[in-house]
């Protein structure tokens, strides 16, 4: 997927620079830090894991 975004001035000037500064073009930070965005566990799912995960512990060791 193509996509294309217009970044106020002082958004892109920093972009560039932290691009730079880790040898990347703007396009690869840019690209990498909506991966990791997209990557993230939504914050809702991850509680309701825990709470499945917590109340049948002992059924989980029992099957281990």
């Amino acid at each position: 997927m193509k996509l294309a975004i217009e970044l106020p001035p002082a958004q892109a000037d920093k972009l560039r620079a932290e691009a730079e500064r880790l040898g990347l073009a703007p396009e690869e930070l840019a690209r990498a830090a909506l991966s990791d965005l997209l990557s993230t566990a939504d914050p809702e799912f991850q509680a309701v894991a825990h709470r499945v995960v917590t109340k049948n512990r002992d059924l989980y060791t029992r099957l281990a």
